[in-house]
């Protein structure tokens, strides 16, 4: 396997393992954790998103068809999503009344995480490797 491949794995895995934590920790108000596991996570998540672009240069991802443009609406979108509990999180601190709001935000960005992953790697099935 080349190393886009490795680090593209092992930082999917790691991001996703973080990203169970973050609710865990959220979810039992252990905030000082859930602080620093939340801003592991996005780092894990742009480590990903690099590894994610190189492995794509060894694939015809165009050929993989029109799960291609979905899985990069998905993507995008997941990405973009971050923004919401992050946003909810900050409005939660000030108002507990916001916590319901926040905990929506929070499965709905691991939701559209989930399912980017997913498109990501049914592309990733169906596209031929490039020749080198």
């Amino acid at each position: 396997m080349s190393f886009a491949t490795n680090g593209f794995l092992a930082s999917l895995g790691l991001t996703l393992v973080l990203l169970a934590l973050v609710l865990w920790t959220g979810h039992h108000a252990k905030l000082r954790a859930h602080f620093i596991l939340v801003a592991c996570a996005v780092v894990g998540l742009g480590v990903t998103i690099y590894f994610a672009e190189r492995l794509g240069q060894y694939y015809d991802l165009h050929a993989a068809g029109r799960i291609y443009p979905v899985h990069l609406l998905l993507a995008k979108t997941a990405t973009a999503s971050y923004l919401l509990p992050l946003g909810t999180g900050l409005a939660t601190l000030r108002n507990r009344k916001y916590k319901p709001w926040h905990r929506r935000a929070a499965f709905f960005t691991l939701a559209l995480t989930v399912l980017a992953a997913g498109t990501g790697t049914w592309m990733v099935v169906r596209a031929p490797l490039l020749a080198s």
